[in-house]
């Protein structure tokens, strides 16, 4: 039993120990505290401990600065983005209103063949129009003109 309670009085006493210390660093340090801290750690970086009230507030413009732009940065890459989803989306429409033009010009080329032309006119016996069973007339005018002796 006696070897416990010098345990839990060496404990006690380590405890009151490390109060106290705490105790003083407290009383020591604190907020306003201008003193650059030795070294930068990645682990105070990671720990956010190197962000201290007085830093953030002498930064504070540049910070909303720097949000500011990332916000704006941000909203144009959206906005280039839904732009570019949009001129996709247009220029398949393009190619299938190029692809329906194409059919459609086919089908009145098609239409307006004279083979189809008198095959109609064939079905509809409606019409006094015929094929001409002689072929056309060439008619050859002379360059010096027919007309140039009549204007004097």
């Amino acid at each position: 039993m006696a070897e416990e309670e010098d345990i839990q009085e060496k404990l006690k006493a380590k405890e009151q120990n490390a109060l106290e210390k705490l105790k003083e660093i407290k009383q020591s340090v604190s907020e306003d505290d201008t003193v650059p801290v030795g070294t930068l750690t990645l682990r105070k970086i990671l720990g956010g401990d190197f962000l201290s009230a007085e830093l953030v507030r002498r930064n504070i413009w540049p910070l909303v600065l720097v949000v500011f732009f990332t916000v704006i940065y941000v909203a144009f890459r959206y906005q280039c983005q839904q732009d570019l989803i949009l001129i996709d989306k247009m220029e398949g429409q393009l190619k299938d209103a190029k692809y329906k033009a194409l059919s459609s010009s086919s089908t009145l080329t098609e239409r307006c063949r004279e083979s189809q032309v008198l095959e109609k006119l064939r079905q509809n016996h409606d019409s006094l129009l015929h094929p001409s069973s002689q072929p056309p007339y060439i008619i050859n005018v002379p360059e010096d003109g027919f007309f140039k002796g009549s204007d004097e």
